[in-house]
């Protein structure tokens, strides 16, 4: 029998780190007209819960869209990428990961997994389930954000690089060119990048998936008040902010924002601030960017990115591309 490799984890960022950039990230969002809330702070344990929630209902497409893909075409994936190791950013809890093992293991590729998130803990207890379940995998976990720390990526074989769920969409332009800049300097000719985006639809399709009839994603977007009031000693009242989901035509993405419903003061004990809402002010707490296929594509040739193969739903709703770094 194949032994079981005990999981590594290489900490790049520490608990000091994330409290530091979040009073960071609140106090200049707070200060912009129009404020702004990033939206990695929904996901604290309350929000994660929900999250899940959100990904089961009928109006929320794109978990369902992209784990067709996955079912449909994971073999594939593995067979074109002729990856040994599998890289996930954002990874989580890295249940999403378990289809491309399977398939790359089937395909008899399967030797390394590299999963980074900024939750120790949870990197730690997913590592172990998947040390435990693919006997002979070297997992080697790294806590670090996508962000900051994607030179810590192990190097070595050849990778796969995951980035999935659509969550590059929720960054703007500017994030996105940093993001694509950064992770081609990583990456060696035989690396290939897999990415979930999200593709435009009717706007009706996509303001029911960011705003379903039973209210669960208004409560995800207040749930930012609340981790505040708790971490940072903040007196929000989240009752007293409408959820608001709105596409945005000209930049072609959701948005969702916060809108008080009455003048209000707000004072952030952890950071001396107080904060002032008029009436009907809103504040934006995500935006998630849909593409059209010849856009991202386009997007990806200008940031490094060659497409070599793109997967998509049925509806055309969501798209799986696998693309590789330009060499010269």
């Amino acid at each position: 029998m194949t032994a079981i490799v005990p999981p590594t984890v290489d900490v790049h960022l520490s608990g000091s780190d994330l409290r530091a950039a979040m009073e960071r990230d609140v106090r200049r969002g707070l200060g912009q007209d129009p404020k702004s809330l990033p939206p990695v702070y929904f996901y604290d344990d309350r929000g994660s819960r929900l999250f899940d929630e959100i990904t089961r209902l009928d109006e929320y497409y794109p978990t369902r869209m992209e784990r067709s893909i996955l079912d449909a075409h994971a073999g594939d994936m593995a067979q074109q990428s002729k990856a040994d190791t599998l890289v996930e950013l954002g990874a989580g809890t890295c249940e999403k990961s378990r289809t491309l093992l399977d398939a790359m293991t089937d395909a008899g590729l399967l030797e390394r997994f590299v999963p980074l998130d900024v939750s120790e803990t949870t990197l730690w207890s997913a590592a172990t389930a998947l040390a435990r379940d693919y006997p002979g995998l070297a997992v080697n976990a790294v806590v670090g954000d996508f962000h900051l720390h994607l030179d810590a990526l192990p190097a070595g074989g050849r990778r796969l690089i995951a980035f999935l769920g659509g969550t590059v969409g929720n960054l703007d332009q500017g994030e996105r060119r940093r993001f694509f800049g950064a992770l081609s300097a990583t990456m060696g000719p035989e690396d290939r990048l897999l990415i979930g985006t999200d593709l435009v639809k009717d706007e009706a399709r996509l303001v029911a998936a960011y705003d379903d009839a039973g209210g669960v994603t208004a409560e995800f977007n207040r749930n930012v008040l609340h981790v505040l009031n708790r971490e940072l000693g903040a007196d929000f009242a989240p009752d007293r902010f409408e959820h608001v989901a709105r596409w945005n035509e000209d930049a072609r993405r959701m948005e969702m924002w916060l809108r008080a419903d009455s003048e209000q003061r707000v004072r952030i004990s952890d950071l001396d601030l107080e904060v002032g809402y008029s009436r009907g002010e809103e504040m934006l707490t995500e935006i998630s960017t849909k593409f059209t296929t010849a856009g991202l594509e386009c997007e990806l040739d200008g940031h490094g990115f060659d497409v070599e193969t793109m997967w998509k739903s049925d509806g055309n709703e969501f798209a799986l591309t696998l693309a590789r770094p330009h060499f010269r």
